[in-house]
């Protein structure tokens, strides 16, 4: 398949380096970090977990958004034109398109779940309370949702790169700030919220085990975005005079900042009410809301959270349809705003048994593959978890021993020249980055695979099957409620 020019029109670019932290940080803070990040903290002992995520994220995440960045702006293509430019003939063109394939297939159910918590939010505004299990087994009510998010999404990236995701990611990333601070301050002013703060932020090293850290790993892993392609197509708009290596530090900054945040947010409030922290998903569904209720006014700070929420699944999702249109956009005579609507409507349509698998169908809501079960759960496993622990340590190979380092290194130093510059003991930050990617990520990404499929716990008795409220609820990029997830 040849790679054909299309016009700069068409293509784009960052109009500026705060356009392209914005939008980036943006595509990385989803679902995953407000709604995921603090259950899974309260699932794992809380402060120990996130000292243990932090490290994760800065180890082990960055050095892959440096790999995706990097192959991006070097190619100045999208997943699949990348694998071809940069080392034609290899069989890792086959990555490329797993990259299409996550992003599409993730888009289908989390556009479902982004209906849920815009549902959320007019029923806060409204004060008409929604029972979660009830609310998710109505496809009447569930489908227009998810149909008016698409149709937003497509609306955003048919306006262009510039225009269109950096314009509407400077505005919605400042907005999701603010809203954040709101909800903080509230939480922290309620009676017995002193008890929330002492649990985030003491940590009892007791509870770190094998566990613990793959738990982490995971978060980590999925929390920058790292392995969907995303950053590839993002770093492709980005011109040679940016640094690679200090806005990548903004975006995974910006990113743990949302995911630490969210913390704030939840467990004071949650210790102040005598909730339960290591609720699982329903948290934020099912435990939140009720929080809210208790609360003065609490449906006004109830409708800013699940806004809140809604903002984080569009600033994610502009990115998972960017992805696929970009390939179009280089490889195909299509016009970006056909192949927005195109690659939209097919969304809606596959999602469609997605919005029914909470109880609307029983044939999607029963239906059992790889030890999951229900249409959505299914999806998530697949493209949510699995491709995108696969695209990772291919990535981590293909740019590590393939396409090799230098070419790489080269890449990250235009703009950045300190990067191969020897500092510590003669050692360049390029040298310590070359060898996380060919020696460390590989060896992490594949315990994380293992993890993932489960067998590290083959030999444990099984888990005592959950509820369907609580199977029902993936997150922002991954399968974060599984109970096989590397990420959870």
């Amino acid at each position: 398949m040849s790679i054909s020019a299309s016009s700069d029109d068409d293509r784009g670019q960052w109009g500026s380096k705060l356009g392209f932290i914005m939008a980036a940080a943006g595509s990385a803070v989803g679902l995953g970090n407000i709604w995921r990040f603090p259950y899974v903290t309260g699932e794992n002992g809380g402060a120990a977990f996130v000292l243990v995520y932090l490290v994760c994220v800065f180890l082990i995440g960055v050095p892959l958004l440096y790999v995706e960045l990097a192959l991006g702006r070097a190619s100045g293509r999208n997943p699949v034109g990348a694998f071809q430019k940069t080392k034609p003939g290899t069989p890792f063109m086959f990555t490329g398109i797993l990259c299409l394939m996550a992003c599409f297939f993730v888009l289908t159910y989390y556009g479902v779940i982004a209906g849920w918590t815009i549902s959320f939010a007019w029923s806060q505004i409204t004060q008409t309370p929604l029972v979660f299990s009830e609310y998710i087994a109505k496809p009447g009510t569930v489908l227009p949702v998810f149909a008016g998010f698409i149709a937003l999404t497509i609306w955003i990236v048919s306006a262009g790169v510039e225009k269109g995701i950096e314009k509407w990611s400077k505005i919605l990333m400042p907005v999701l700030f603010v809203m954040m601070l709101v909800i903080i301050g509230r939480s922290l002013t309620l009676e017995g919220a002193s008890k929330g703060i002492s649990y985030y932020l003491n940590p009892d090293f007791s509870k770190i085990d094998g566990k613990v850290v793959l738990m982490a790993l995971g978060q980590a892993f999925f929390s920058l975005s790292v392995g969907w392609g995303l950053m590839i197509t993002y770093g492709s708009y980005m011109p040679k005079s940016q640094n690679i290596v200090s806005n990548g530090l903004w975006v995974a900054s910006a990113d743990t900042l949302v995911a630490i945040l969210a913390g704030f947010m939840v467990f004071p409030a949650v210790f102040a009410f005598g909730m339960d922290p290591g609720a699982g998903p329903g948290l934020t569904f099912v435990t939140l809301p009720k929080v809210f209720a208790q609360m003065t006014a609490g449906w006004v700070f109830g409708a800013i959270f699940f806004c809140l929420l809604s903002v984080a699944a569009v600033t994610s999702s502009i990115s998972m349809l960017e992805v696929p249109v970009s390939y179009f956009v280089d490889d195909k005579p299509k016009a970006r705003k056909k192949a927005a609507i195109m690659v939209g409507i097919f969304a809606f349509l596959i999602g469609i048994p997605s919005a029914m698998a909470n109880g609307g169908s029983e044939f999607f809501s029963n239906m059992e593959l790889m030890g999951k079960t229900g249409f959505l759960d299914i999806m998530d496993q697949v493209f949510g978890t699995l491709c995108l622990i696969v695209i990772s340590l291919s990535l981590s190979i293909y740019v590590g021993w393939i396409w090799k380092t230098e070419p790489a290194v080269k890449e990250i130093s235009e703009g950045c020249p300190w990067f191969t510059q020897p500092m510590v003991a003669g050692i360049s930050p390029a040298q310590i980055w070359a060898f996380f990617v060919k020696y460390i990520c590989p060896v992490v990404i594949s315990l994380v695979l293992v993890n993932a499929l489960g067998l590290f716990d083959k030999e444990s008795p099984e888990p005592a099957p959950k509820p369907k409220t609580e199977q029902a609820v993936p997150t922002q990029t991954s399968p974060e409620d599984n109970a096989s997830s590397p990420s959870q």
